[in-house]
């Protein structure tokens, strides 16, 4: 029996992602802020799949939550053998618009806390000869847009060199590069979502299955469905000044900041 663990675990991608490796056969740690809803959820996957479900209350925007997922995934005698990176969040308004506060509270969240929490699998997995890092980032790593952009092209950035450094190791690394997928995520962040054409909406549950398909290839990006895979290789040959005045007006339609 092997064991993942999945940091903002209580909706969204990280959901679908509990839901599909508890549906697997795989023991989990459930990380989230909400303990209640942690422990709902893990009383669900473990009465409907019969794997057991630990519950981790931490806040990855605070050093003591990272450092609190970072020794349980330092714990040798109980390792874990996939590691998802899910947690994060958007800001809703324009650079300079957005207090300083939320800004490094997103980098905390998307750039610190994968840095950390990657390391300290990556370490213990290296030591074992195996394991898997999924570093869920996003389509907007690819375009000029915005701190949110930003901070998700770190992602890409760091789990790539990371994965080649660690080639032949037996852990596997990969950043996952979605679109617009249904979760709370917008309407955490007070977005509204009418206006996003349904063509560009993905379903979570599809996507984890794609996702966890690429890393069994070995892929260390994976931008899992074929719409968003035209639309990136669009995005590779648009001139960057043009591409940075689309994405500034599809951002402020759109998406978070």
């Amino acid at each position: 029996m092997t064991t993942a663990l999945i940091t903002g675990s209580t909706a969204g991608i990280g959901a679908a992602f509990a839901r599909r490796l508890a549906a697997d056969g795989h023991d989990l740690v459930l990380v989230a802020r909400d303990t209640q809803r942690l422990r709902e959820q893990a009383t669900e996957l473990h009465d409907r799949h019969g794997i057991e479900a630990e519950v981790l209350t931490a806040d990855l925007a605070t050093d003591e939550g990272i450092e609190a997922v970072a020794a349980r995934l330092g714990d040798r005698k109980n390792p874990v053998d996939l590691l998802v990176n899910n947690a994060g969040f958007g800001n809703k308004g324009r650079y300079l618009d957005v207090s300083m506060a939320d800004e490094l509270k997103m980098l905390k969240v998307h750039c610190e806390a994968v840095l950390r929490l990657t390391s300290a699998a990556a370490e213990v997995m290296r030591e074992r000869g195996r394991g898997g890092v999924v570093n869920v980032a996003s389509v907007a790593a690819f375009v000029p847009r915005g701190t949110y952009g930003a901070s998700k092209a770190w992602v890409v950035q760091f789990t790539q060199g990371a994965a080649k450094d660690l080639a032949g190791s037996g852990v596997r690394l990969m950043a996952l590069c979605p679109g617009f997928v249904r979760t709370e995520f917008h309407e955490r962040a007070g977005m509204g979502t009418d206006n996003i054409p349904g063509w560009m909406w993905l379903d979570a549950d599809k996507l984890v299955t794609a996702a966890l398909a690429d890393l069994a290839r070995g892929k260390s990006v994976s931008i899992p469905d074929p719409r968003y895979k035209v639309l990136m290789g669009l995005v590779k040959v648009t001139p960057r000044a043009l591409l940075g005045g689309v994405s500034s007006r599809t951002g402020r339609k759109y998406g978070p900041q």
